[in-house]
């Protein structure tokens, strides 16, 4: 069952924010980018008008000149249209491409780009009623229409500020020249821009922490999702533990080269098989150079005495050690004496064949302690639930 909103305390995890970006779903501030726009768009005019002035003036003469070659050649219509065309864009095009320059630098800064082509992507669940609804009464949409209302009103004040002050000054606008008119009326005009501009820049500047927020608050995840999120990185643990399974027995058929270079071979005679070497010149105790179960037991066994490497069978150490001892590893600290016990019988019993000793009397028993065998275990487990 899926959580409720109410659960939803926790802040969003980096996968989670990471996925949401991949999706398309960021910060975005609408105000930062009409800011950039209209301030980038305003900024590119004033700089780019005398400009651009001189050179509608200019295309204006070419086009309103005609003679008698040019009425005797009716393409040329044709042409001076292209011309205008072409003198027309090369105005308006440089002052685009700035704007859109600045839009994308903005955007970028702000953090709220995403390479993603989810949100155009076709989705019939978009066209759901409930699903509308529901976005309509969001708490996103609330702060909108709420940041719409108010910026429609401080636009209104400013307006009408602006305008009953200069009301007289707009009565007189006719009867002045035309220069002075036109300058009259470019200064009112960059000055009504910088207004506008001045209320969205206060705009922009309160709905950029504001969209974080509830960006923020949008991205909140509830206990079971962050469980969930984790369970999906880091896997399901049956099928970590059946992954752990297969590469220690794949571990276990390779490390069979490694028994000829064994100094002993521990048998449980059917079921583990266990190989040992120690070198005290550079190791600080014995290690498990290669282990396995069943027919791996047996491969083990095959090889060790087809390399003449002894073979001993202690079924209680045979155990343990293949319970309790990774290949490449030490063997743990609680079996040190039963192995020193089964190596002490190996050397004595190499040195006895080289005629540099005494043959051993008998096979030792190694001294196991009880809880490291699984057998023992497995039989004092049966019996408490027997007794139970």
């Amino acid at each position: 069952m899926e959580s409720s909103s109410q659960d939803k305390n926790l802040p969003a995890t980096p996968q989670r924010l990471k996925k949401a970006r991949q999706d398309g779903q960021v910060a975005r501030s609408k105000d930062l980018s009409n800011l950039a726009v209209l301030g980038g768009g305003a900024a590119a005019l004033m700089v780019l008008a005398p400009m651009g002035f001189e050179m509608m003036r200019s295309a204006l003469q070419r086009q309103l000149r005609f003679d008698h070659a040019t009425l005797q050649h009716p393409q040329a219509v044709v042409e001076r249209l292209a011309s205008g065309f072409g003198d027309g864009l090369m105005i308006y095009l440089p002052m685009g491409l700035l704007v859109l320059a600045l839009a994308i630098a903005t955007t970028v800064a702000a953090g709220s780009y995403a390479y993603s082509t989810k949100p155009i992507t076709p989705d019939l669940t978009r066209l759901s009623p409930l699903a509308g609804l529901k976005r309509l009464f969001s708490k996103q949409q609330l702060v909108e229409v709420a940041k719409l209302t108010g910026i429609t009103i401080l636009l209104g004040l400013v307006a009408w500020q602006f305008i009953s002050v200069h009301v007289e000054q707009f009565a007189t606008l006719l009867m002045r020249p035309l220069e002075g008119a036109l300058g009259q009326l470019g200064s009112w005009l960059s000055m009504g821009v910088g207004f506008l501009l001045t209320v969205i820049l206060l705009v922009a500047v309160l709905d950029v922490p504001a969209q974080k927020f509830l960006h923020a608050q949008k991205m909140r995840m509830s206990h079971q999702e962050v469980k969930r999120e984790h369970k999906e990185m880091e896997g399901d643990p049956h099928v970590k533990g059946q992954r752990r399974a297969r590469q220690r027995q794949l571990a276990q058929r390779n490390s069979i080269g490694a028994v000829p270079k064994a100094d002993l071979v521990v048998m449980n005679p059917t079921h583990y098989a266990v190989a040992i070497k120690y070198d005290d010149a550079t190791m600080g105790a014995p290690r498990v150079v290669a282990k396995g179960a069943d027919l791996l037991a047996m491969k083990i066994r095959e090889v060790a005495q087809a390399n003449q490497v002894p073979v001993l069978q202690a079924p209680m150490l045979a155990r343990a050690l293949y319970a309790h001892a990774e290949i490449d590893d030490e063997i743990p600290s609680a079996l040190y004496t039963a192995v020193a016990q089964v190596l002490a019988y190996v050397y004595q019993l190499k040195a006895a064949m080289k005629g540099e000793g005494v043959m051993p009397r008998e096979v030792p028993t190694p001294q196991v302690p009880p809880e490291l065998d699984p057998h023992h275990k497995a039989v004092a487990t049966t019996r408490t639930e027997e007794i139970r």
